[in-house]
């Protein structure tokens, strides 16, 4: 049974790390491959990206795979989160073998932050090491094919799309072939996710028929977040990560391309997308558990279906964001204000 997630790619795992409250609204998310690690690749499109070891990703380097990726929080301070998901991993002798012991490891462990500093109240509460660890933590400890908690949480906590809530949304599809593919990603952007002309959102325009809000609903909408726009100050940082995964036996080159792809999917559902204040960055993973056909054109399927999950995903994040109104601002939540339809 699958559960619409990331957590549908056997092995693969989530966990969130969140804090709230006395000036904190940030987080962490770790997205956890099985034992021995995943292929993995990224790439990078926004203007001005916060990351740790993404040149490692490079499939001209050495390294192949990966045992973790974490999302999170704080700007680049809050990449400090990744040295607690390295030291968990170092103590478990996951990582890249670099001496005769099997303690001998160094864990690669790549990172991209999104800016949230200071939407709790406080500019100094972001997460550090003890936060990736719990993060960390929270993943090993889930089940098998468990569903991933979504909204303000983990790097969604503190997330916004324009002068809306922003979050964390995750949505996966099995193909055909048998392959999984499936994408998690946090919505913190410059740009909207909102069609100003009628409410609905971008992405949901690629997913069938939309049942568009009612005129006045819409109208109160827009003056309802004229007015949190006015009193927040102007987002001078924002990001869309994500992690695309599949069971496909993939090469880090294909695994490239599946990232690159997939920011596809970010540009259908926020608009405008990539600019020099986003950091937009996608990562791809592949566990290696199913053989993907040798014919040079078999991974357009996964390609489509990487773009399409990670619209799916944004699309969750927002509709699953809960208002928040503090000492940092003011972002109302999408379905507060135009219902679930």
């Amino acid at each position: 049974m699958t559960v619409d997630a990331l957590t549908d790619v056997e092995g693969v795992r989530v966990g969130h790390a969140t804090r709230t409250g006395g000036g904190w609204l940030t987080g962490t998310t770790v997205v956890l491959a099985p034992e021995g690690g995943a292929v993995a690749a990224v790439e990078v499109r926004g203007g001005g990206p916060g990351t740790k070891e993404t040149d490692a990703l490079d499939p001209r380097n050495l390294v192949r795979t990966v045992e973790a990726v974490v999302l999170t929080g704080g700007s680049a301070y809050g990449l400090d989160a990744a040295s607690g998901v390295m030291a968990w991993l170092e103590e478990r002798g996951r990582g890249v073998r670099v001496g005769p012991e099997p303690s001998h490891v160094v864990p690669v462990v790549p990172a991209a932050c999104v800016f949230d500093l200071g939407r709790g109240g406080d500019f100094r509460a972001r997460p550090d090491a003890a936060t990736g660890r719990a993060a960390v933590e929270a993943a090993a400890a889930s089940g098998a094919g468990e569903r991933v908690p979504e909204g303000c949480v983990g790097a969604g906590t503190g997330a916004a799309v324009g002068p809306l809530k922003g979050g964390v949304g995750t949505a996966s599809t099995v193909l055909d072939s048998g392959i999984t593919v499936a994408a998690l990603a946090v919505a913190n952007a410059v740009g909207s996710a909102v069609d100003p002309e009628t409410g609905v959102l971008y992405g949901e325009l690629f997913q069938g028929p939309v049942d568009h809000p009612e005129a006045r609903v819409h109208e109160a909408a827009r003056r309802r977040l004229a007015e949190a726009a006015a009193r927040n100050a102007p987002p001078p940082l924002n990001t869309t990560l994500a992690v695309v995964a599949t069971d496909a036996d993939l090469t880090k080159a294909q695994a490239q391309k599946l990232a690159g792809t997939a920011h596809d999917g970010i540009a259908r559902a926020v608009r405008p997308v990539h600019l020099l204040n986003d950091g937009d960055t996608v990562f791809a993973l592949a566990t290696g558990a199913r053989p993907l056909d040798p014919s040079p054109l078999a991974l357009n399927e996964i390609l489509a279906a990487g773009a399409d999950q990670v619209t799916r995903a944004i699309v969750r994040a927002v509709r699953t964001a809960e208002a928040v109104t503090g000492p940092g601002g003011d972002w109302p939540a999408y379905e507060e204000l135009y219902g679930a339809r």
